[in-house]
């Protein structure tokens, strides 16, 4: 099968008008950007540069993405439709994902951590080993990011995207 010129130009307008993966790339970005201030009002030490791309905190960007495409499919497509409900069902994969397994991995990891400096104490010769500790997230900060893609969605396909599609 090949591709003329029109089908791909055709292909690429379709991706990048896609109201539904740019609702979810503009939770993404607005969960990165709040994720700025409750970073600050925290005092976590970081750079601004984890604070934009980094996972963990406050609000969850994982859900709040998951719960855009969700909510924007429902929007668009119908909530009785298979495709909401195969969205829907990925966006509580994922949440929970989010919020236990690697939210644990988190745990483990700042109990290796803490392993680690001990045993840096102890024997000089030992390569201290720093994994990251802020992994997944607390059930508030995925609710908080679950509540930002529901409203991202419908600010996104009731209003923004009417206005420029």
């Amino acid at each position: 099968m090949v591709l003329n010129v029109q089908e791909l130009q055709r292909h690429f307008i379709e991706f990048f008008t896609n109201r539904i993966l740019l609702c979810s790339i503009f939770s993404w970005f607005i969960a990165q950007f709040i994720k700025i201030f409750t970073g600050l009002r925290r005092n976590e030490k970081t750079t601004m540069l984890r604070f934009l791309v980094g996972s963990g905190g406050m609000p969850s960007s994982h859900s709040a993405v998951v719960m855009a495409c969700a909510f924007s499919t429902g929007i668009l497509h119908g909530f009785n439709s298979a495709y909401f409900a195969i969205a829907a069902v990925l966006a509580v994969v994922v949440m929970r994902d989010a919020s236990g397994v690697r939210r644990e991995s988190g745990k483990q990891a700042a109990a290796i951590n803490l392993l680690s400096r001990e045993l840096r104490k102890n024997w000089k010769d030992f390569v201290e080993v720093t994994l990251p500790e802020l992994l997944g997230h607390t059930p508030l900060q995925v609710l908080f990011g679950a509540l930002l893609g529901i409203l991202m969605a419908f600010v996104c396909q009731y209003w923004f995207f009417p206005m420029i599609f």
